[in-house]
Order: C-alpha cells, then sequence, then structure tokens
C-alpha cells in the first residue's frame, strides 16, 4: 500500500481493535515491510495516538491510554451503534446526560455518511422508549441543530409553541443548551423582542440555521432579560468547546433565575425513614443530598419549582415512610391526595352480572 495517508488510516483502525499486533502481521496486512510499519507508528505517535511497542523475538504494537483523548476511527456499526445511543439519551433528556453529549452527537451526524444516518433514523423508529416523568421527548435533529447553531454562532429561526399553546415564528442568537434532568432548554437572545429569552426545546420546531453569523453577546448577570419572559412564553421559555465553563455555569444560572421567576419556588421539608443513601439515589440530583437525622432515617431541605403533583409523585416514588413538613400547600396537598387513595383502594364496583 503506497499512500501513505490511507496506510496510515488502515493501520489505526488495526490499532484500534484491543489487541496486540505483531510487527510482521502488520506488514502483512499493509503489503509493506516492517521498517515502513515503525516509520508510520511513530508518524502516529507524532499525531498524539499513544502506541505502545513490545520487545521480543517478534515485538508487537497496541494503542494505549494516553494522556489526552486522541481522534478515533469507527466502523460503520460501531459509528450507528454511538449515534443510537447518543440521539436516545439526548432525546429523552436522561439525567447526567449534558450539553457535551449532544455536541458529540451533532459532531457525528454532520459527518455520518447517508447511508448510515438513514439505518440510524430506521432504528431509532423501530423502538419505542419508555419516559419518565410526563413524557416529553425531543426530535434528537432538534438538538443537533440547535447545539451546532450555537457552536457555530450562527443564527436560527424555528417556530414555537408557548404554554398556552401560542404559536410563533422566532428568530434567535443561540447560546447554550441547558439540561435541568427532566427537560432541555434553549438560551438564546431573541431578535424580535429584542431581549434574551429561554425556550423549551420539546416546543421547538422547524428549527434551521439561517447562516447568517453573529458576535455573541453578553449574557445579563443579573436578572432574567426586561422580565425574565414575555406574554407568549409563560411557563415554557424558561456551544463551541472553546467558550469556558464559566458560560454554562452563567447560562445554568440565568435559566434557574428565568425559572424562578415564572413559576413559585417550593421550599420542601421532608422526613424519611430511610437511610439518607437510600433516598438520595431515588430522588433527581438537582434536589441535593438529605442529611441523616442520626435515627436511621434523613431530612431533606431543598428548593424546587417543580409542581406540586410532581413532587408528590416523586417523594412517594422513593418507596419509604415520609412525613412533609413543608410547605404548606404540598402537606395540604399530600393530605388530599392520600384520602383519595385511600378510598381507591377501599372502594368495590359491584359485580357485572353478565360476567356472573
Amino acid at each position: 500500500m503506497s499512500d501513505t495517508p490511507a496506510r496510515l488510516l488502515k493501520l489505526l483502525s488495526l490499532l484500534q481493535t484491543p489487541r496486540e499486533w505483531p510487527g510482521g502481521e502488520l506488514a502483512e496486512r499493509l503489503a509493506v515491510s516492517p521498517r515502513t510499519i515503525r516509520r508510520d507508528v511513530d508518524r502516529l505517535r507524532d499525531l498524539g495516538y499513544p502506541v505502545e511497542a513490545s520487545r521480543g523475538s517478534v515485538g508487537g504494537y497496541r494503542l494505549v491510554a494516553g494522556a489526552a483523548m486522541p481522534p478515533l476511527l469507527l466502523d460503520d456499526e460501531e459509528a450507528v451503534a454511538i449515534a443510537v445511543g447518543l440521539r436516545a439519551g439526548a432525546g429523552h433528556a436522561i439525567e447526567g446526560v449534558d450539553e457535551a453529549s449532544v455536541r458529540a452527537l451533532a459532531k457525528l451526524e454532520q459527518v455520518l455518511p447517508s447511508r448510515l444516518r438513514h439505518r440510524v433514523s430506521a432504528l431509532q423508529n423501530a423502538t419505542v422508549p419508555l419516559t419518565r416523568g410526563d413524557g416529553a421527548t425531543i426530535d434528537p435533529r432538534t438538538l443537533t441543530t440547535l447545539a451546532s447553531a450555537a457552536t457555530g454562532r450562527e443564527r436560527l429561526r424555528f417556530a414555537y409553541r408557548s404554554g398556552d399553546g401560542t404559536r410563533t415564528k422566532r428568530q434567535v442568537e443561540p447560546y447554550r443548551l441547558v439540561s435541568t434532568g427532566q427537560r432541555w432548554y434553549l438560551v438564546a437572545y431573541d431578535l424580535g423582542r429584542e431581549d434574551w429569552r429561554t425556550f423549551r426545546v420539546d416546543r421547538v420546531g422547524e428549527p434551521y440555521a439561517t447562516g447568517a453569523r453573529f458576535a455573541p453577546r453578553p449574557l445579563p448577570v443579573e436578572g432574567a432579560g426586561s422580565d425574565g419572559s414575555d406574554g407568549s412564553d409563560a411557563g415554557g421559555e424558561a456551544g463551541n468547546e472553546a467558550r469556558s465553563d464559566a458560560e454554562s455555569g452563567d447560562a445554568a444560572k440565568y435559566l434557574s433565575r428565568s425559572m424562578r421567576r415564572m413559576k413559585p419556588e417550593l421550599r420542601l421539608d421532608v422526613w424519611f425513614g430511610a437511610p439518607a443513601e437510600f433516598v438520595a439515589g431515588r430522588l433527581p440530583a438537582y434536589l441535593g443530598a438529605p442529611e441523616p437525622d442520626g435515627e436511621g432515617g434523613c431530612r431533606l431541605r431543598a428548593s424546587c419549582t417543580d409542581s406540586l403533583e410532581w413532587v408528590a409523585l416523586r417523594l412517594a416514588l422513593v418507596d419509604c415512610e415520609f412525613s412533609a413538613q413543608g410547605p404548606p400547600q404540598l402537606v395540604e396537598y399530600l393530605e388530599g391526595l392520600g384520602a383519595r387513595l385511600t378510598r381507591a383502594a377501599g372502594s368495590r364496583r359491584p359485580a357485572d352480572p353478565e360476567q356472573g
């Protein structure tokens, strides 16, 4: 194989399999001399690939872990498997899957050949995910479009459906995608409103990048725009890798402020009759960790903007005894819910005579 770049790619593909390759076998597969293999290995090392050589009568090469992540070569099956996994995770806002996974998906889909994109879509369409919470799902293509535009600093147009069902057309300068564990939000500068806005991504439709580049604006340090939202966005509107982690933190803080302005904050005070480790493993991470009470139980003090219904459900799903000390509206809701559940468990419908 006389084409050096093609030979290096083939050599790298072989070395990325988890085994040690004798130099003679590599030379035979690539139809070159062992000396050429040694030179090619040196070239890969210069490119940042940590290739380790073993000594001995035969000698061999293998790719090992290095200080930095080198570029990877994926075959068709590997690329499809990774794309399907990233789509499934990102599309359903699985807790712990953050902006980095969406950036990875955007990069992968940008270079996927059309034949592989078709396979990825076919596999995803043939599966039905078990969703959680309110079941809100997102087309992964929407996420990758938003992520790519934010990374490339490219203006976006999309249709948006607000919480009351109002539909509008928006043109924005995307800043960051933020995941709360339950949902994805886009923080962006709305050109039509001339102010910053947050958008629930599951309410974004038909997004496309306009091709117009923009210079990033500084995100407001305090407040959430002029009023945090506008009438049409109530209840829902809540990156380039070179951008600093501080910008991601700023976007998350901005989203939190915006959501607090739109929803009342619940200050939870709940006792659980189970160890703190058990309870923490069954509650969303954003609620924080409960503190042991020294008697085998634990206590959670946290603030959130979730609905009373959602909070009550999450507390019940911990599957242990618990007592809500506050806020008063949560205590009242749990009392009413408990009474309804008790009536439901004690009621019996009369038997159907026809079923005898």
